[in-house]
């Protein structure tokens, strides 16, 4: 190699004595360089186009991606893969009419169809929602707030292309600044009508209006369908658990799922339960005066004086584990059938599940599955606890409910949702009849079993039009079981489900 200087005092590298391997290896070393470039251009600029389709119709993700993904994978794997959140859809631009503000009450479910409810209410007013406040004065006394059980985050965000939702009221409308919201009720079962014209004018008056009872106080029916659409986009891409739930509710249907397919169990002999219904059936004399007692002590529940047989005999009382045991077996179940007990505390405890734990051995329950320390952030906060049964029951191969109360209807309208998936709805009158019929020796083992089956063959979540019964809105198919309006593509294509002869009547 030589160097030498040039007129201008730079100094040049003669190269003609460069090896010759020195120069392929710069040659390749070009070459591979070009070709990463590319791949990375190219990629960058699929993903660009992949991102400007959902920018273009955001609805194109938050309405399809995640039911078609439920629906064509496996009915016996509920896998969960961490991935990056979708981007997020344009806020919708409104002149907001005031402030919604709302104190749900009741158990996990119940406040869950509220919170549908009331995101919808929001949209229909042109109002900004504040971020739910859950019940914590009910029997159960669990001082969760919404973002101990529900993303809120992805709660907002998810939403914010229909209704603008903020996690706490401005400043001048706090109570430090002498600031009142008026507080109501709202009627229960109501439609667009009475919101627009009764609820509405409120706003321009307070600014702020505050719901302290949201259960029911929308209508099953007659509601329009963006709007009932809407219910179901809270309900089944709004309310996503925080992580801490999923992951361990992810967990306890993973370790279900290694052993086979399993039947989720929602078996409603909880001590609540049995007081506020009167039923006893089963009971010594000692847990049925208990039980009455418990009653007596909640002043807001207005039925005292229950007649425990009657209620069983009209079929409102929940299945006892004993009888349970019977209906499964009946049903076909064998004692291989892995079973998962969706509940909490079983009034009675092992005593009243050991003729269960006899017919089926392979019951379980997370408090058996999980280690102690993985539950204990969840101990005594009971919408917590029901928040992993839920997502178990979602996932289950079969789920039976042993009482239609709110955790079982939401559940069924939720698996109707994800394609139908099997929900064995037992028709508990009919069943009273034929377990006392077996019981005292009239109907034979084979006749009891044929009968049962028989009794429950369109009753196993098939597709049918909701029940509607006109000014009886609390004895028709509640919505949320069966959301109809949100399980086919079309404006009317819930006619074509069957049903009784004529859709708006009982028949």
């Amino acid at each position: 190699m030589e160097v030498r200087s040039e007129n201008n005092g730079i100094q040049q590298v003669r190269s003609d004595k460069i090896p010759s391997q020195v120069i392929q290896r710069a040659r390749l070393q070009v070459w591979f360089f070009r070709v990463c470039s590319s791949i990375l251009l190219w990629t960058c600029l699929v993903q660009l186009v992949a991102v400007g389709e959902l920018w273009r119709n955001p609805r194109l993700f938050t309405g399809l991606t995640n039911r078609i993904s439920w629906i064509t994978r496996s009915p016996l794997r509920f896998q969960h893969s961490p991935h990056s959140p979708p981007p997020l859809v344009p806020p919708r631009n409104y002149s907001s009419n005031g402030f919604l503000k709302v104190s749900c009450n009741g158990g996990l479910n119940q406040m869950r169809a509220a919170i549908c409810d009331m995101v919808t209410v929001a949209r229909l007013l042109n109002l900004t929602l504040v971020v739910p406040e859950l019940d914590k004065t009910s029997f159960w006394a669990d001082h969760s707030d919404f973002e101990d059980i529900f993303d809120v985050r992805h709660f907002i965000d998810s939403l914010r292309d229909e209704v603008r939702i903020v996690k706490r009221l401005p400043k001048r409308f706090s109570r430090k600044e002498g600031f009142e919201a008026f507080r109501m009720a709202p009627v229960s079962w109501s439609n667009e009508k009475y919101y627009l014209e009764q609820i509405l004018p409120l706003f321009s008056k307070y600014k702020v209006v505050h719901f302290n009872r949201t259960d029911t106080r929308l209508a099953n029916n007659g509601i329009s369908l963006d709007l009932q659409k809407l219910r179901c986009r809270v309900n089944f891409q709004g309310l996503k658990f925080t992580p801490e739930i999923e992951t361990l509710g992810y967990k306890l249907v993973r370790m279900l799922q290694e052993k086979g397919p399993f039947v989720a169990l929602h078996l409603r002999y909880e001590m609540d339960m049995l007081a506020f219904s009167g039923c006893t059936h089963g009971c010594t004399v000692e847990e049925a005066e208990e039980l009455k007692r418990l009653r007596y002590a909640y002043p807001w529940w207005r039925e005292k004086e229950i007649v425990s047989e009657e209620r069983r005999q009209q079929g409102l009382c929940p299945l006892t584990p004993e009888e349970a045991a019977l209906i499964l077996q009946a049903l076909g179940f064998d004692k291989e059938t892995q079973i998962y007990i969706a509940s909490g505390e079983i009034y009675g405890s092992e005593r009243r599940l050991a003729p269960l734990r006899v017919a089926f051995p392979r019951i379980v329950k997370k408090e058996t599955l999980l280690d102690p320390e993985e539950l204990r952030q969840f101990q005594n906060h009971s919408s917590q606890m029901a928040a992993l049964d839920f997502m178990v029951s979602i996932a289950s191969n079969t789920f039976i409910p042993s009482y239609d109360g709110n955790m079982a209807k939401v559940v069924e309208g939720h698996r109707r949702y994800l394609g139908f998936k099997k929900s064995i709805l037992p028709d508990r009158k009919k069943l009273v009849e034929l377990l006392d019929l077996h019981q005292n020796g009239t109907l034979p083992w084979n006749d009891f079993a044929l009968t049962v089956r028989q009794a429950h063959e369109k009753r196993m979540g098939q597709p049918f039009r909701r029940r509607i019964i006109p000014d009886k809105p609390k004895e028709e198919d509640y919505f949320y079981a069966n959301p109809q309006e949100c399980l086919c593509e079309g404006t009317n294509c819930e006619e074509d489900l069957p049903g009784p002869g004529n859709p708006s009547t009982l028949q």
